[in-house]
């Protein structure tokens, strides 16, 4: 005889079943319409690769980015930031756009600004689109949810959620690689209180035996396959470090002066990418292989007004004017003298020393007495250790 209310229950459960199933499909077919081209649903379970997360903090490979360390706990369970957490929608947005100029780009009086800066901050463009589309899922499971956003900043191990999620693999030079579309993408996820059908799709596609990525690195920041140290990672470098660039690297960073694009740009799976469709990412005027003589001297109004709601502003003045003063120095060319000497009067240590450091690779008589004459003046000990230093090497 039938057990009715087992019957029922099963039916009941089955039910439910179907319809977070097509809640699910909804879900990323609106987040499709919004321009996320990669979308993928897991479950919210602690990360697996916390333990190794852990080892990479443990070996000092984070470097000076203490808030890593500081957000570990947060890590290790999605419930420790939303207690309600059910299941994570992870998104990938495209952002490749244009390829430069291979002649301008290796122009070593012109800087390069990674691809993802060239237009405007991606943090506000896909927190919006996030956000929407929370709103959207509220309308269609007719619920007010429990949620976080996070954009590139949050206490998730978003690429491996994105990994399980179907998105695509974890590559050698430790980015997301997806096998019809590349490595062009943000991620992005949404924690919610949901318990929607996770996908189970195995990512196809792998690197192989491909090394391309870790032989082309200029500084050699993949340690290992997988394995990055962000203390020889131009990126971290760049942007993140926000005291003196380590001497030793900075002759190996060429014209790089925000972020580092190498280890994608010579993957072969980018070869699949396509253009984005988002116009906030399209390259903004003088952010495409700017010269770098006309970055040294700008003033805090002029650099706040260029890079106003840019990816850019995160290296500060300061900072970004650092990487512009080793890019010329890089240069070798004489013209950039008048420049860094005149930054050898900035008002922030951190650019006088690298202007130092840029004049003494230039080197000729005109460098050498921009160093001794700032030489007679300076009073910060680490500028006055990079004008000797300098001056020593001419």
């Amino acid at each position: 005889m039938y057990n009715f209310p087992n019957v029922i229950r099963a039916s009941g459960v089955f039910a439910n079943e179907m319809y977070h199933q097509k809640l699910s499909q909804k879900i990323k077919k609106v987040a499709q319409q919004l321009g996320f081209e990669l979308v993928g649903i897991t479950q919210a379970d602690p990360p697996k690769m916390i333990d190794r997360y852990q080892k990479w903090l443990d070996k000092g490979y984070a470097g000076k980015m203490d808030y890593l360390k500081r957000h570990l706990n947060l890590k290790r369970d999605p419930k420790t930031i939303l207690s309600e957490v059910k299941s994570v929608i992870s998104v990938g947005m495209n952002y490749h756009t244009i390829e430069p100029d291979s002649a301008r780009k290796i122009d070593p009086l012109r800087g390069q600004i990674s691809r993802y800066a060239w237009g405007d901050d991606y943090h506000d463009i896909i927190r919006t689109k996030l956000k929407k589309l929370v709103k959207i899922i509220e309308k269609i499971s007719r619920k007010e949810t429990r949620n976080r956003v996070f954009v590139d900043s949050g206490p998730v191990l978003e690429r491996e959620y994105a990994k399980n999620a179907g998105l695509g693999w974890l590559a050698k030079n430790t980015n997301l690689i997806n096998w019809e579309k590349g490595s062009w993408y943000f991620l992005a996820e949404i924690l919610i209180d949901i318990p929607l059908q996770p996908d189970q799709i195995e990512p196809r596609g792998s690197c192989g035996t491909c090394t391309l990525c870790i032989e082309a690195c200029p500084t050699d920041a993949i340690v290992e396959p997988n394995i990055l140290d962000s203390r020889l990672c131009i990126s971290y470098l760049t942007i993140e470090l926000k005291e003196s660039i380590p001497r030793e690297i900075r002759s190996n960073m060429g014209n790089l002066i925000f972020g580092c694009d190498i280890c994608q740009e010579v993957c072969p799976w980018n070869s699949k990418a396509t253009p984005s469709s988002e116009k906030g990412f399209q390259p903004r005027k003088g952010n495409l292989l700017p010269k770098l003589t006309s970055l040294m001297n700008m003033t805090q109004e002029e650099f706040n007004r260029r890079f106003k709601g840019s990816p850019v502003k995160r290296s500060k003045r300061r900072g970004f004017l650092r990487n512009v003063a080793v890019a010329l120095g890089n240069s070798k060319d004489k013209s950039a003298v008048t420049v860094l000497r005149k930054a050898l009067n900035d008002s922030e240590p951190l650019v006088r020393g690298h202007a130092a450091w840029g004049l003494g690779q230039i080197g000729g008589d005109d460098a050498i007495q921009a160093l001794r004459v700032r030489l007679k003046i300076e009073e910060n000990p680490e500028v006055i250790d990079e004008l000797k230093i300098a001056i020593d090497s001419t």
